[in-house]
């Protein structure tokens, strides 16, 4: 039995429209504050560098703008494999 052949084309610039759009990027920086803050108030002190590190950063991706909750101490990376801060505040945020 022969299958359907179906073609889709979308209309990119409609969802660049939208995704680039004052509400979507307003969500996405809420979304990522949220993310920041959670990761802030469980992050691990001893000095405070670490978690005063812990900032948003914003990219332009193809076709919308990206939030990136990073740290960006000197040695974040290791707070981050001992401890997954970030990871666990991201799944908190999701809930």
């Amino acid at each position: 039995m022969p299958r359907a052949k179906i073609h889709i084309d979308f209309n990119e610039g409609f969802f660049d429209e939208v995704l680039n759009s004052a509400g979507v990027r307003a969500a996405v920086d809420l979304a990522a504050e949220r993310v920041a803050s959670a990761a802030k108030s469980t992050a691990p002190v001893r000095t405070g560098t670490y978690r005063d590190s812990i900032h948003v950063e914003h990219e332009q991706a193809a076709h919308r703008q990206v939030a990136l909750v990073v740290a960006d101490a000197p040695y974040a990376i290791y707070v981050e494999a001992n401890t997954g801060n970030l990871a666990r505040a991201l799944r908190r945020a999701k809930t």
